[in-house]
Protein backbone atom coordinates (compact mmCIF):
# COMPACT_ATOMS: atom_id res chain seq x y z
CA UNK A 1 0.00 0.00 0.00
CA UNK A 2 1.14 3.54 -0.61
CA UNK A 3 1.13 6.90 1.15
CA UNK A 4 -1.29 7.30 4.03
CA UNK A 5 -2.46 3.72 3.56
CA UNK A 6 1.03 2.52 4.42
CA UNK A 7 1.11 4.57 7.64
CA UNK A 8 -2.31 3.20 8.56
CA UNK A 9 -1.07 -0.31 7.95
CA UNK A 10 1.86 0.22 10.32
CA UNK A 11 -0.49 1.35 13.09
CA UNK A 12 -2.78 -1.60 12.36
CA UNK A 13 0.14 -4.02 12.56
CA UNK A 14 1.14 -2.70 15.99
CA UNK A 15 -2.32 -3.61 17.22
CA UNK A 16 -2.41 -7.03 15.59
CA UNK A 17 -4.20 -9.74 17.53
CA UNK A 18 -2.37 -12.71 19.01
CA UNK A 19 -4.32 -14.93 16.63
CA UNK A 20 -2.24 -13.61 13.72
CA UNK A 21 1.09 -13.47 15.56
CA UNK A 22 2.16 -16.90 14.29
CA UNK A 23 1.53 -15.77 10.73
CA UNK A 24 3.59 -12.59 11.30
CA UNK A 25 6.46 -14.56 12.87
CA UNK A 26 6.49 -16.97 9.91
CA UNK A 27 6.75 -14.12 7.38
CA UNK A 28 9.48 -12.31 9.31
CA UNK A 29 11.51 -15.50 9.66
CA UNK A 30 11.14 -16.23 5.94
CA UNK A 31 12.55 -12.76 5.22
CA UNK A 32 15.52 -13.50 7.48
CA UNK A 33 16.11 -16.86 5.79
CA UNK A 34 16.06 -15.44 2.26
CA UNK A 35 18.41 -12.59 3.29
CA UNK A 36 20.88 -15.05 4.84
CA UNK A 37 20.56 -17.29 1.77
CA UNK A 38 21.44 -14.41 -0.55
CA UNK A 39 24.12 -12.60 1.45
CA UNK A 40 25.41 -14.84 4.23
CA UNK A 41 24.59 -15.22 7.90
CA UNK A 42 26.64 -12.35 9.37
CA UNK A 43 24.40 -9.28 9.88
CA UNK A 44 27.46 -7.04 10.13
CA UNK A 45 28.40 -7.99 6.58
CA UNK A 46 24.86 -8.45 5.24
CA UNK A 47 22.82 -5.24 5.47
CA UNK A 48 19.64 -6.88 4.19
CA UNK A 49 19.88 -9.50 6.92
CA UNK A 50 20.47 -6.84 9.56
CA UNK A 51 17.30 -5.04 8.47
CA UNK A 52 15.29 -8.28 8.53
CA UNK A 53 16.53 -9.10 12.03
CA UNK A 54 15.75 -5.60 13.33
CA UNK A 55 12.23 -5.78 11.94
CA UNK A 56 11.72 -9.21 13.53
CA UNK A 57 12.90 -7.89 16.90
CA UNK A 58 10.47 -4.96 16.65
CA UNK A 59 7.67 -7.53 16.39
CA UNK A 60 9.05 -9.53 19.35
CA UNK A 61 10.11 -12.61 17.36
CA UNK A 62 12.02 -14.86 19.83
CA UNK A 63 15.81 -15.02 19.42
CA UNK A 64 15.70 -18.80 18.89
CA UNK A 65 13.36 -18.34 15.92
CA UNK A 66 15.69 -15.72 14.44
CA UNK A 67 18.75 -17.94 14.88
CA UNK A 68 17.00 -20.91 13.24
CA UNK A 69 15.89 -18.75 10.32
CA UNK A 70 19.49 -17.60 9.74
CA UNK A 71 20.76 -21.19 9.85
CA UNK A 72 18.15 -22.27 7.33
CA UNK A 73 19.37 -19.57 5.00
CA UNK A 74 23.04 -20.49 5.34
CA UNK A 75 22.30 -24.20 4.98
CA UNK A 76 23.38 -25.12 8.52
CA UNK A 77 19.84 -26.25 9.27
CA UNK A 78 17.99 -28.28 6.66
CA UNK A 79 14.42 -28.76 7.85
CA UNK A 80 12.42 -27.44 4.92
CA UNK A 81 12.25 -26.83 1.19
CA UNK A 82 14.31 -24.17 -0.56
CA UNK A 83 12.60 -20.80 -0.72
CA UNK A 84 12.79 -17.97 -3.23
CA UNK A 85 11.57 -14.40 -3.63
CA UNK A 86 9.04 -13.91 -6.42
CA UNK A 87 7.15 -10.75 -7.42
CA UNK A 88 3.61 -11.06 -8.80
CA UNK A 89 1.53 -8.35 -10.46
CA UNK A 90 -2.15 -7.75 -10.85
CA UNK A 91 -5.11 -5.41 -10.95
CA UNK A 92 -7.56 -4.66 -8.19
CA UNK A 93 -11.06 -3.18 -8.38
CA UNK A 94 -11.17 -0.04 -10.54
CA UNK A 95 -7.98 -1.07 -12.35
CA UNK A 96 -5.71 -0.22 -9.36
CA UNK A 97 -2.20 -1.63 -9.92
CA UNK A 98 -1.10 -4.23 -7.35
CA UNK A 99 2.45 -5.48 -6.79
CA UNK A 100 2.95 -8.45 -4.46
CA UNK A 101 6.25 -9.56 -2.93
CA UNK A 102 6.27 -13.23 -1.96
CA UNK A 103 8.68 -15.65 -0.33
CA UNK A 104 7.70 -19.16 -1.31
CA UNK A 105 8.85 -22.77 -1.50
CA UNK A 106 6.11 -23.68 -3.98
CA UNK A 107 5.25 -21.22 -6.75
CA UNK A 108 2.35 -23.35 -8.01
CA UNK A 109 0.68 -23.10 -4.61
CA UNK A 110 1.41 -19.37 -4.37
CA UNK A 111 -0.05 -18.61 -7.82
CA UNK A 112 -3.14 -20.66 -7.04
CA UNK A 113 -3.75 -18.82 -3.78
CA UNK A 114 -3.19 -15.41 -5.37
CA UNK A 115 -5.59 -16.16 -8.23
CA UNK A 116 -8.22 -17.28 -5.75
CA UNK A 117 -7.94 -14.09 -3.67
CA UNK A 118 -7.99 -11.81 -6.72
CA UNK A 119 -11.01 -13.68 -8.09
CA UNK A 120 -12.96 -13.26 -4.84
CA UNK A 121 -12.21 -9.52 -4.70
CA UNK A 122 -13.02 -8.46 -8.29
CA UNK A 123 -9.39 -8.32 -9.37
CA UNK A 124 -7.11 -10.29 -11.65
CA UNK A 125 -3.55 -11.61 -11.56
CA UNK A 126 -1.48 -10.16 -14.40
CA UNK A 127 1.60 -11.34 -16.25
CA UNK A 128 5.22 -10.32 -15.59
CA UNK A 129 5.77 -6.65 -16.40
CA UNK A 130 2.08 -5.75 -16.47
CA UNK A 131 2.26 -3.20 -13.62
CA UNK A 132 5.79 -3.29 -12.16
CA UNK A 133 6.87 -0.48 -14.49
CA UNK A 134 4.51 1.81 -12.56
CA UNK A 135 6.61 1.43 -9.39
CA UNK A 136 10.12 2.45 -8.32
CA UNK A 137 12.16 0.31 -5.91
CA UNK A 138 13.35 2.68 -3.17
CA UNK A 139 14.72 2.77 0.34
CA UNK A 140 12.08 4.18 2.71
CA UNK A 141 12.38 5.32 6.32
CA UNK A 142 9.37 6.53 8.31
CA UNK A 143 9.56 8.57 11.50
CA UNK A 144 6.37 9.01 13.49
CA UNK A 145 5.36 12.25 15.19
CA UNK A 146 7.04 11.37 18.49
CA UNK A 147 10.42 11.05 16.74
CA UNK A 148 10.10 14.32 14.81
CA UNK A 149 10.39 16.33 18.04
CA UNK A 150 13.90 14.94 18.58
CA UNK A 151 15.26 16.91 15.64
CA UNK A 152 12.92 19.92 15.70
CA UNK A 153 15.66 22.24 17.01
CA UNK A 154 18.17 20.98 14.43
CA UNK A 155 15.84 20.21 11.55
CA UNK A 156 17.96 22.00 8.94
CA UNK A 157 21.09 20.09 9.97
CA UNK A 158 19.14 16.83 9.89
CA UNK A 159 17.73 17.42 6.42
CA UNK A 160 21.06 18.62 5.02
CA UNK A 161 22.78 15.51 6.39
CA UNK A 162 20.15 13.33 4.70
CA UNK A 163 20.51 15.16 1.38
CA UNK A 164 24.32 14.89 1.57
CA UNK A 165 24.12 11.09 1.61
CA UNK A 166 21.56 10.88 -1.18
CA UNK A 167 18.04 11.31 0.17
CA UNK A 168 15.69 11.84 -2.77
CA UNK A 169 12.54 13.01 -0.98
CA UNK A 170 11.68 14.11 2.57
CA UNK A 171 7.90 14.09 2.88
CA UNK A 172 6.06 15.62 5.84
CA UNK A 173 2.50 14.53 6.63
CA UNK A 174 0.05 14.34 9.50
CA UNK A 175 1.48 10.92 10.34
CA UNK A 176 5.17 11.89 10.49
CA UNK A 177 8.16 12.13 8.16
CA UNK A 178 8.93 9.79 5.26
CA UNK A 179 12.43 9.72 3.76
CA UNK A 180 12.93 8.12 0.34
CA UNK A 181 16.20 7.28 -1.38
CA UNK A 182 17.73 5.23 -4.20
CA UNK A 183 18.59 1.72 -3.04
CA UNK A 184 22.34 2.35 -3.09
CA UNK A 185 22.05 5.23 -0.60
CA UNK A 186 19.64 3.59 1.84
CA UNK A 187 22.20 2.22 4.31
CA UNK A 188 23.97 5.59 4.64
CA UNK A 189 20.67 7.39 5.19
CA UNK A 190 19.64 4.94 7.90
CA UNK A 191 22.98 5.55 9.62
CA UNK A 192 22.39 9.33 9.53
CA UNK A 193 18.95 8.89 11.12
CA UNK A 194 20.45 6.78 13.90
CA UNK A 195 23.28 9.28 14.42
CA UNK A 196 20.63 11.82 15.42
CA UNK A 197 19.37 9.42 18.08
CA UNK A 198 16.23 8.42 16.19
CA UNK A 199 14.71 4.96 15.79
CA UNK A 200 12.47 4.69 12.75
CA UNK A 201 8.86 3.53 12.99
CA UNK A 202 9.37 1.54 9.81
CA UNK A 203 12.23 1.14 7.34
CA UNK A 204 13.09 -1.05 4.40
CA UNK A 205 13.13 -1.43 0.64
CA UNK A 206 9.72 -0.81 -0.91
CA UNK A 207 8.00 -0.50 -4.26
CA UNK A 208 6.61 3.03 -4.42
CA UNK A 209 4.08 4.05 -7.07
CA UNK A 210 5.53 6.62 -9.48
CA UNK A 211 2.07 8.18 -9.81
CA UNK A 212 -0.75 7.54 -7.36
CA UNK A 213 -4.40 7.49 -8.38
CA UNK A 214 -7.46 8.50 -6.40
CA UNK A 215 -10.50 6.19 -6.45
CA UNK A 216 -14.00 6.56 -5.07
CA UNK A 217 -14.75 5.40 -1.53
CA UNK A 218 -16.43 2.17 -2.58
CA UNK A 219 -13.44 1.10 -4.68
CA UNK A 220 -11.05 2.08 -1.88
CA UNK A 221 -12.90 -0.17 0.58
CA UNK A 222 -12.76 -3.07 -1.88
CA UNK A 223 -9.04 -2.47 -2.35
CA UNK A 224 -8.48 -2.55 1.40
CA UNK A 225 -10.29 -5.89 1.61
CA UNK A 226 -8.18 -7.26 -1.28
CA UNK A 227 -4.91 -6.14 0.32
CA UNK A 228 -5.88 -7.60 3.69
CA UNK A 229 -6.78 -10.93 2.08
CA UNK A 230 -3.47 -11.03 0.19
CA UNK A 231 -1.50 -10.21 3.34
CA UNK A 232 -3.25 -13.05 5.16
CA UNK A 233 -1.56 -15.53 2.81
CA UNK A 234 1.54 -17.10 4.38
CA UNK A 235 3.61 -16.69 1.21
CA UNK A 236 2.93 -12.96 0.84
CA UNK A 237 5.58 -10.67 2.29
CA UNK A 238 4.24 -7.27 1.18
CA UNK A 239 1.56 -5.71 -1.01
CA UNK A 240 1.92 -2.38 -2.82
CA UNK A 241 -0.63 -0.43 -4.85
CA UNK A 242 -0.79 2.85 -6.74
CA UNK A 243 -3.87 4.00 -4.84
CA UNK A 244 -3.50 7.29 -2.94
Amino acid sequence: MSGHSRWSKIQHKKGATDAKRGNVFTKLCKAITISAQQGGGDPEMNFSLRLAIERAKQDNVPKDNIDRAIKRGTGELKDGADIQEVIYEGYGPGGVAVLIETITDNTNRTVGELKSVFGKHNGSLGGPGSVQWQFAHLGVIRLDESKKSKVESKKSDFELALIDVGAEDIIESQFGTEIRSPLENFQKILEVVKSFGIESADSGLEWIAKEEIAVEEGISQKMEALCEALLDLDDVKEVYTNEV
